[in-house]
């Protein structure tokens, strides 16, 4: 693992919440609203564990890891530093945090309304909000057990009807709700997870009727791997077209280090960004 300096850090940070705070405001008017937040999950994998200590005293609250083991690891540390009770959040008591700037979420009828979600705008919480953990890689269904006795606040990474059916069974048996996302693979890319276009709203709606233990927010998906940016921008567009078609959703999450302002133009209320924050 590698540790980028707290100087550095600290630059990057501030510039990163400037553009996304730009990027809301862009797309709230673009898009007739009173205003528009996207909440920045600071990305960690192969970050030397002084890099989050360096993001939390900045005021950064939200993290997210792609490997079970490496999420224990790492909330091990934090627990020793900080403390358990402020750095770890459990999803069964996870309350919304209030901020200025409303989520845009939608009834059954489709009609959108306002509804305050995970966090806040750009990147800062009080100081004394707890950590969010947020697990974003590929879920094995051997590392379901060991990833719910964490207490994740979200799963951005429910790409099967088989792996939201096991994650469903282990939630029963605990008797807890496990918060989640469904992964989308916009592009259609071969080497990505997650469900395609043509199959994600059946998929959605499916699970959500038999797996009363997750609470489905929304979907999460990653811009297409290609160095045009126009389709980088389409696969952003046809996945909030899906979004818009889904009841009840409050969460998407889409976006990294390299698009994030071009996802947050087609509506993304959550950002994952890792080296962006590092280089």
């Amino acid at each position: 693992m590698t540790s980028a300096d707290t100087g550095a850090i600290s630059a990057n940070l501030a510039a990163i919440s400037s553009r996304i705070q730009r990027a809301c405001e862009k797309y709230a008017k673009a898009n007739g609203l009173d205003s528009h937040s996207a909440e920045l999950i600071a990305v960690t994998k192969y970050r030397d564990f002084n890099d989050i200590l360096a993001l939390h005293r900045l005021g950064v609250r939200a993290f997210g890891e792609n490997k079970v083991q490496d999420l224990k690891a790492k909330m091990a540390q934090v627990n020793a530093v900080l403390g358990a009770g402020a750095a770890s959040l459990d999803s069964r008591d996870f309350t919304d945090f209030t901020d200025s700037s409303a989520r845009q979420t939608k009834s059954d009828s489709g009609a959108p309304h306002t509804k305050d979600t995970f966090g806040t705008s750009n990147t800062s919480r009080a100081a004394g909000a707890p950590i969010e953990w947020h697990f974003i890689g590929s879920l094995q269904r051997n590392k379901i057990n060991a990833l719910l006795a964490l207490n994740p606040t979200l799963i951005h990474s429910i790409d099967s009807r088989e792996l939201a059916a096991a994650l469903n069974e282990r939630c029963t048996r605990l008797g807890r709700i496990q918060r989640v996302l469904l992964q989308v693979n916009a592009a259609n890319e071969a080497s990505k997870h997650g469900f395609s276009l043509d199959s994600a709203r059946d998929a959605f709606l499916q699970i959500r009727e038999s797996a009363p233990f997750l609470e489905l927010c929304g979907i999460m998906s990653i811009g297409a791997n290609s160095d045009d940016m126009g389709l980088v921008e389409e696969s952003f567009a046809l996945t909030k077209a899906l979004y818009d078609s889904l009841p009840n959703v409050s969460v998407l999450s889409m976006g990294m280090s390299g698009d994030f302002e071009l996802a947050i133009k087609h509506g993304a209320n959550m950002v994952r960004i890792g080296s962006a924050l590092f280089e």
